[in-house]
């Protein structure tokens, strides 16, 4: 096991000055201008209110309050109707201010549900090259929290951002037109704010990145102990693990305190900050209300304001590195939209209405890196309907062959033809919808075991029970408390792996494809099991063209003809007897099969006979 600790999402932050990637979020958000509108409009609505209200208070307390002249009367109605109109107020903002989250999270939602989809999509149809170099936890971030980050940003930043703004410069405004002697002492406070603000967004978003990263080493490592738990527990390296575990947490813990000592240095200073202004607007004002030259409402407003002003500074600064990081989520998610999408049509789309499976390679040559070819110069024809065997040890190139067959890939050099024609020419989904593939890992869906075999048809009950009989499952399904309705997967009941390659066979037989490919799909089954499989293979290779992978000797018997691929070149054509007669490369991997399992094919019925005392 390697402690590699996975991909780190958080080596570099979004740049907000980067134009071209807000070009694109624009184009994201344009089909819901409408609503973002509709909460830009409410927030002016809001900032109006809030900037208001300060306002309010100054005029009672200088209409009513410290009028002695009025009767007592005529300063209660006067207050009254101050009260009113602030509660007014307070509703107006109240309602605004629920429309405006309402409008945000119904656009956010949608755009982020339409940018999920259309990226899941994307990726589903990407090639396999593209999997092999791209770790699936990357993956899986880009479809949750890239996601999440960037709807974060939307509906709370990014209308918010310009609230403050808004807020903020109506703010000053107000307070030089009441006053520009104490809006001047203030302006001697902001500068300090203002470069205390810089100086914490810088800190904050390293302490922000330093703290992803060292959270996403953490679950990188879980993901990998957890998914590599019985091989920590058979070599005994619990000890080991844990340390490691130990120092990652720690590195963590580290880093959060480091983001607490940023926070709690910045969060009391600016209220130092709020708290010397307030001091000064007490100092100069007050002694501009002794003097006569003040109302007591403008200073009560003044400091209203004042406490109001510092309150955007604080969330602006707090808000650039979710920006931030909403920026650099965007970018990757983009750069995967970007992602060239596998195995494209060719301009003349061509697909046989009837597909007789005749298979022909000629010169083919592939290489997953350059300099390292894995397929050279292949060349060899199947008849429709014809069943041949591919062998050779491991990495001789067996399921690479299936897999430029299957266009998971395309050929380096060569052309593979069905019927004549270059699959290169055919449309990708009707090509594998003639072919069909059991592997020796069968994968499950999450669902009932009607689900497992349809997949995304819908079959006639009478067509399934054919098939589940062809398949030699219809005595496994008798025996379910909900027959064909009965779940399995993950959440129901597992299968055994005879069992799955029944179900795999089903599969096939559901989707009645020309082409039939078996990869080493035997291998996982002990012998009574296989002659189920044997009887099962039987109904799924008649009248199929089929190209079976496997070291069985039972398995490549069947085959017309033997292809032998040793360093990804074709070295051995021929059946069965006859190779074993050349004593060449298929009679070698021959000896050492057998030689390998002798029990699997000698001495099981020995075996089944031994007294209980003797295993």
């Amino acid at each position: 096991m390697h402690y590699g600790y996975g991909y780190f999402e958080e080596a570099h932050l979004g740049r907000v000055r980067d134009l071209r990637l807000w070009k694109r979020l624009l184009g994201i958000l344009r089909p819901y201008w409408k609503p973002i509108l509709g909460a830009v409009l409410l927030s002016l609505l809001i900032s109006a209110t809030g900037l208001t209200l300060p306002y309010l208070v100054r005029l009672g307390v200088d209409g009513s309050i410290t009028q002695e002249a009025l009767s007592f009367t005529e300063r209660l109605r006067g207050l009254r109707h101050v009260a009113l109109l602030f509660t007014g107020l307070m509703a107006v903002g109240f309602v605004a201010n629920f429309f405006q989250v309402v409008l945000l999270e119904w656009a956010g939602q949608r755009v982020m549900h339409a940018l999920r989809q259309r990226l899941f999509h994307h990726v589903i149809h990407l090639d396999v090259a593209f999997f092999n170099k791209h770790p699936v936890g990357k993956l899986v971030t880009r479809l949750t929290n890239d996601i999440q980050n960037m709807h974060e940003a939307m509906t709370s930043v990014v209308v918010t951002v310009f609230n403050d703004l808004i807020q903020l410069f109506g703010i000053l405004a107000i307070l030089f037109w009441m006053d520009w002697r104490l809006t001047g002492l203030l302006c001697t406070v902001i500068p300090m704010v203002l470069a205390a603000t810089w100086w914490f967004s810088r800190l904050a978003r390293e302490s922000f990145r330093d703290l992803r990263t060292r959270l996403a080493r953490i679950n990188a490592f879980l993901q990998e102990v957890l998914g590599g738990l019985f091989v920590i527990q058979i070599f005994q390296r619990e000890k080991d693990t844990a340390a490691r575990f130990r120092d990652l947490n720690e590195a963590h813990l580290e880093a959060a305190f480091r983001q607490i000592r940023i926070f709690g240095f910045f969060m009391p200073f600016i209220e130092v900050m709020h708290s010397s202004a307030v001091a000064l607007m007490i100092w100069f004002g007050g002694r501009e209300i002794v003097q006569g030259h003040m109302s007591l409402g403008t200073l009560i407003a003044f400091l209203s304001y004042v406490r109001l002003c510092f309150q955007p500074l604080r969330e602006l600064s707090q808000k650039y590195s979710i920006v931030q990081s909403a920026l650099a989520s965007a970018e990757r998610i983009f750069e995967l939209l970007d992602t060239p999408r596998a195995a494209p049509d060719g301009a003349a789309i061509v697909m046989p209405s009837q597909v007789r499976g005749a298979l022909t390679f000629e010169g083919v040559s592939f290489a997953y890196d350059s300099g390292h070819p894995v397929l050279q110069n292949i060349s060899f024809h199947i008849e429709p309907g014809e069943t041949v065997a591919v062998v050779g040890a491991t990495g001789a190139g067996k399921t690479t062959l299936i897999n430029v067959l299957e266009r998971f890939y395309d050929p380096s050099e060569g052309r593979i033809l069905l019927d004549g024609l270059d699959i290169r020419d055919m449309n990708v989904h009707a090509l594998r919808r003639q072919i069909g593939l059991v592997m020796q890992d069968v994968f499950l869906v999450p669902g009932t075991l009607r689900e497992n075999i349809c997949l995304d048809q819908s079959l006639e009950a009478s067509v399934l029970e054919r098939i589940v009989q062809h398949a030699r499952l219809a005595s496994f399904v008798a025996g379910l408390p909900q027959g064909l309705d009965t779940q399995v997967g993950p959440g129901g009941m597992d299968l055994s792996a005879g069992q799955k390659q029944l179900l795999a066979f089903a599969r096939v037989l559901a989707r009645n494809p020309r082409i039939l490919i078996l990869d080493e799909a035997t291998s996982n089954v002990d012998s009574s099991t296989e002659r189920e499989v044997e009887k099962a293979l039987e109904e799924v290779l008649a009248g199929r063209t089929a190209i079976v992978i496997a070291h069985r000797l039972s398995t490549v018997r069947r085959a017309s003809r033997i292809f032998v691929l040793d360093g990804g070149r074709l070295v051995e054509t021929g059946t069965h007897e006859d190779l074993v007669r050349k004593d060449g490369h298929y009679a070698r991997l021959l000896r050492l099969s057998l030689a390998c399992v002798p029990m699997d094919e000698n001495h099981a019925s020995q075996a089944s006979h031994e007294p209980e005392t003797a295993k």
